[in-house]
Formats: structure tokens, C-alpha cells, sequence
């Protein structure tokens, strides 16, 4: 009777499944509800890396290193001198370029002297043709008075009016006047001719001069030339900011162009974040976006976005998809955006790193 009477009473029923069960059931629709709000109105990607400005160390001239002035790691200014090559060799070609410079100018003073000399000679040559043209016409004159006294005396002779005596001395007279006329012709156009050499040799020594000023023209650049590779011995910094591992010791032969190391400057930083081409539907400049940076977790950082990229990430890579060949298979592609933090007074904007990975969060309202 008791075993009757014990089977008769009724189990009680275990609530704490169904419990469970209906928060899961709330907790999930709240949560897809949740998520589905959050949606219309945010897009996220955690494809996201912080960007900054990286300048490398490049010299500009081959050289063996020097001394170097920075550690790693070390923050820098602009204009802070990070390497010092061996000088010796382009100081060398600096007082080349200076003598070379000099031979030069002295080569002008020569041709300059030489053309002043030739100037004067052109001047007394000059005066030299003066001086034989006004004895050509005294000359003539004296040849024209002997002429007319020969004539005379001619007719006079015939008539026995003078003396044979008296004619041969007018002959005479007539003929020393005429050789007086042909010499002094002679030496006019000998000087004319030493007039001409003169001026020709004149000409040579202007263009002479002329080459000599070019040419010094172009030893005055062969100087600044050297001068400016000297200068470049010294390797300063292009930008504030944190100089990277240092790749360089003394003693190491380093090439014009060859990247030696980096800086980072730090006080420009942005996000780099890659969108499915899906997402872009309803995200535009200047909307509002939330960063939540991997190292400082529980942190926000107040940022804006601020452009798109012409073109999505595949088209910049080394080997671009062709998908005209073979077969086609679909991929959402994805569209890097530029995001810039807003608060630069953040103590912990200046702590980050290009290259640290983040979350963004753009607000579409």
C-alpha cells in the first residue's frame, strides 16, 4: 500500500532547461536585433593597419662611412646629421675644380692682353695710314707744281727761252716727284695691309676671349659641382621623427642611392582600412569613425574618414588578377579608405605605430 501510494504522487518538473533555453532565445534575438540596427547605421572591418610617413636615408654619393652620429630607435629634427662619409676624395676634386677655375682665368688675362695689344697696334697702324695719306698728298701737289714747271720749261726749250740746264733740273724735279708719289703708295698699302693682319688678329683674340669665358663659366660649375658632392658627404635627417634599426657601421662602403635605413615620423598617422566593395554602398568623406587600436584595448580613438582609394587593393599588386584568362571566379574585392585621427591632443595617438592592427567603425549617419 505504501509503494501504491508513493507511485501516485506527482513528479516535479525540472524548470532549469527551459529557463536556459529562453534566455538563449532572447539573448540571440536581442542580439540579431542588435547587431541588425547596428548595421543599418555602422560599417566595421578589423582589415585595418595604421599608415604614417616613412622617409628613407638614401646618400646621394658613394662613399666609405665616416662616423655615425644616431642609434636606434633615437628621435631626430630635421637637419640633424645622421651619417658622415669620407670627404677626402671630393675635397680633392674641389681644389681640382679651383685650379682648373684659375688656369682659366689666367687664360683670359693673356687673351685680354693679347687683344689690347692687337687694339693698339690696329691704332697705330691706323695712324701710321693717316700719317702716309697726307704725305701722298703733299706728293701729288709737289708732283703737280714739277709737272707743270716741266711742261713750261718744254715749251720754253724749244724756243731757246731757257737753258738746257734749267730743263733737265725741271725733269728732274718731275721724276723725283713721281718716285716720291709711287713709294709713298708702296707704303701705304703695305700699311693697310699691316692694318688689316692686325685687325684680323684682333678678331681671333675677341673670339678667344670668348672661348675663355665659357670655358671659365663652365669651371665655375665644375667648382659648385664639387663643392655640392662634398656637401653631400654629411647625411642629415629629412624629417622629425624616430629613426629605425640602423643598418650601417664605420668602415662600410656605401653606394649613391642605396636605402640605408628609415624615419618614421610620427606626428602623421592615419588608418589604412580595406572595405568590402560591398560596404561602400552608403560611406562618404567625412563621416565619423571610431578606432579601437589592438595594443590599448578598451580605448577609442576619434578619427574621420577622408578619402578612397582610385582603385581597389588587387589592382595595386605585383602580380594583378587577369581574369580574362582561365576561369572566372568571383571575389568581393576589397577598397582601401583613408582615415585621420581627430584628436591629436590623445596622449596615446603619439604611442602608436604604422603598421599596428585596428578595428574601425564608421558611423553612416
Amino acid at each position: 500500500m505504501e509503494t501504491t501510494a508513493q507511485n501516485s504522487t506527482p513528479k516535479k518538473r525540472n524548470l532549469v532547461f527551459p529557463i536556459v533555453l529562453a534566455v538563449l532565445v532572447i539573448g540571440g534575438g536581442y542580439f540579431g536585433i542588435s547587431s541588425y540596427i547596428h548595421g543599418q547605421h555602422h560599417e566595421d572591418t578589423e582589415d585595418a593597419q595604421i599608415s604614417g610617413d616613412i622617409s628613407p636615408v638614401i646618400p646621394r654619393v658613394a662613399g666609405y662611412v665616416a662616423d655615425v652620429r644616431v642609434k636606434d630607435n633615437q628621435q631626430v629634427k630635421k637637419g640633424d646629421t645622421l651619417l658622415i662619409l669620407d670627404n677626402r676624395d671630393y675635397a680633392v676634386k674641389v681644389s681640382q675644380a679651383e685650379a682648373a677655375l684659375q688656369i682659366a682665368k689666367s687664360n683670359r688675362g693673356s687673351a685680354q692682353a693679347t687683344t689690347s695689344a692687337a687694339e693698339a697696334g690696329i691704332a697705330t697702324a691706323r695712324a701710321s695710314v693717316g700719317t702716309i695719306d697726307a704725305q701722298i698728298e703733299a706728293a701729288k701737289v709737289n708732283l703737280w707744281r714739277a709737272s707743270q714747271d716741266y711742261d713750261r720749261y718744254a715749251n720754253l726749250i724749244k724756243d731757246h727761252s731757257v737753258t738746257q740746264q734749267q730743263f733737265e733740273q725741271a725733269e728732274a724735279a718731275k721724276q723725283s716727284a713721281e718716285r716720291q708719289l709711287g713709294v709713298l703708295t708702296e707704303q701705304r698699302k703695305q700699311a693697310a695691309q699691316q692694318t688689316n693682319a692686325v685687325a684680323v688678329q684682333s678678331v681671333a683674340t675677341a673670339s678667344q676671349i670668348s672661348v675663355a669665358e665659357a670655358t671659365i663659366h663652365q669651371r665655375e660649375v665644375d667648382v659648385d659641382a664639387a663643392k655640392l658632392n662634398l656637401s653631400y658627404t654629411v647625411i642629415t635627417a629629412p624629417q622629425d621623427g624616430l629613426v629605425s634599426k640602423i643598418n650601417v657601421q664605420p668602415g662600410q662602403y656605401v653606394q649613391g642611392g642605396q636605402a640605408l635605413f628609415s624615419i618614421v615620423h610620427g606626428d602623421a598617422l592615419w588608418v589604412v582600412a580595406n572595405f568590402k566593395e560591398t560596404q561602400l554602398n552608403k560611406m562618404s568623406v567625412g563621416q565619423k569613425v571610431v578606432v579601437k587600436v589592438d595594443a590599448y584595448p578598451g580605448h577609442e580613438f576619434n578619427a574621420t574618414l577622408t578619402s578612397f582609394s582610385p582603385a581597389t587593393g588587387a589592382t595595386f599588386a605585383l602580380l594583378p588578377p587577369d581574369n580574362a584568362s582561365g576561369n572566372f571566379v568571383k571575389v568581393v574585392q576589397r577598397v582601401p579608405v583613408k582615415i585621420e585621427f581627430t584628436d591629436k591632443n590623445d596622449p596615446l595617438v603619439k604611442k602608436l605605430r604604422p603598421g599596428m592592427n585596428v578595428e574601425v567603425d564608421v558611423h553612416l549617419d
